[in-house]
């Protein structure tokens, strides 16, 4: 397994193509848009000069790593040859099903397709394709070239082969991998969602500040950032649609969003990608701002 192509390079899909280039594959980085390409690989360069100025890398590596990186902004091109696909696309169950199928038609039949979902269901996933032991879950954590955690999810029908293949691809990347069942949120959002969303209702309900919250949380239970700040991290639109994939998916009230949550990302505060969310971005200060504005 040589080539990769990974469809998106945005947060999730940059990082991904950074981690299979910097340890030796060929990557085949795939976005409908050139501005995102481009957008893209200056963030993996800009990654990569912070790995050298710290000596964690070399010059040599970091060049080998561009090196690796081709983009493309068709489907069809950008994965000739590949062995394995990453998708890295929105978490938008129509535009993922809509890519698979396309990937379905345009990649060799012994290509593996992955997704870097991090809650929508693999088997849903796979049904749009005419080869479902070939498709899987590969659920990175941010920032990618970083976080050691890879959880593997299997579909009904994927294949023993193949999860076997994918874990082993990970430790190749110097990856941790661990193999999930096919449940909404999977462990790691099925967890994690619901203590973002609580202390979002704990906000909501005026039980404390963004501050308080957080440090209660760092100092009190060691997490190495507090939920808010994480969940603005993440990006506050991502949650939501995460924990909206959860509540269809349980019908269980305990992950309906808090209307904080909902408030906030129809006013576009999205977390740091917009520059404001639970904190304030905007001048590299982090000082409370909308709660006030959408608490009740």
């Amino acid at each position: 397994m040589k080539h990769v192509a990974v469809i998106g390079a945005g947060t999730m899909g940059n990082g991904i193509a950074h981690t299979f280039a910097q340890n030796g594959f060929k990557v085949q980085l795939i976005d409908i848009s050139e501005t995102a390409l481009k957008k893209g690989l200056e963030t993996i360069s800009k990654n990569l000069d912070r790995m050298v100025t710290k000596n964690t890398i070399s010059e040599h590596t970091k060049s080998e790593t561009l090196t690796n990186i081709n983009t493309f902004t068709s489907i069809p091109e950008g994965v000739k040859n590949a062995n394995l696909v990453v998708e890295a696309a929105t978490e938008n169950i129509s535009l993922k099903l809509d890519i698979f199928k396309q990937l379905d038609k345009a990649c060799d039949k012994d290509t593996i397709l992955a997704t870097n979902t991090s809650s929508i269901s693999i088997t849903q996933i796979a049904a749009a394709t005419t080869r479902p032991d070939k498709v899987i879950g590969m659920h990175f954590m941010n920032p990618v070239p970083i976080m050691q955690l890879v959880e593997i999810i299997r579909g009904y029908n994927t294949s023993d082969a193949v999860t076997q293949a994918i874990m082993d691809v990970s430790i190749t990347l110097g990856k941790t991998p661990v193999e999930v069942n096919d449940y909404p949120g999977f462990v790691a959002n099925r967890i994690l969602m619901p203590m973002i969303n609580e202390s979002i209702e704990t906000l909501y309900n005026g039980v404390a500040g963004v501050k308080e919250i957080d440090t209660v949380m760092k100092l009190g239970m060691a997490h190495p950032m507090g939920p808010l700040q994480l969940a603005d991290f993440i990006g506050l639109d991502v949650c939501l649609s995460i924990l909206n994939v959860m509540y269809e998916g349980f019908k269980n009230p305990k992950y309906a969003p808090c209307p904080l949550l909902v408030n906030m990302v129809r006013a576009g505060k999205l977390g740091i990608k917009s520059g404001e969310g639970f904190y304030d971005y905007t001048a590299n200060r982090k000082a409370e701002n909308v709660s006030k504005q959408f608490s009740r």
